[in-house]
């Protein structure tokens, strides 16, 4: 099995976002397009998906911290090849 961080995609044209939810936690079981954190800007809050199926082995991230692009938001142990 690998590990691969999943990373905060483009959301736009934003410099940083803050975090105001997390929505996993170590152990859970994600599929691709599973939310896991909620990001807050001065216009909007929005969802970031998974790009990764397989458990969370660490969440980088928490909330209060500012994300951008690019930024490690979550370890996940790969789901085996279908």
């Amino acid at each position: 099995m690998s590990t691969h961080d999943i990373l905060v995609p483009n959301i736009g044209d934003f410099d940083g976002v803050a975090v105001i939810e997390v929505l996993v936690s170590p152990g859970d079981t994600i599929a691709v397009e599973d939310s896991l954190i909620t990001v807050e800007s001065d216009k909007a809050s929005m969802e970031i998906p998974s790009s990764h199926a397989g458990v969370v082995k660490e969440v980088l991230v928490k909330v209060g911290d500012e994300v951008a692009e690019g930024t490690a938001i979550v370890r996940v142990e790969a789901a085996a090849a279908a």
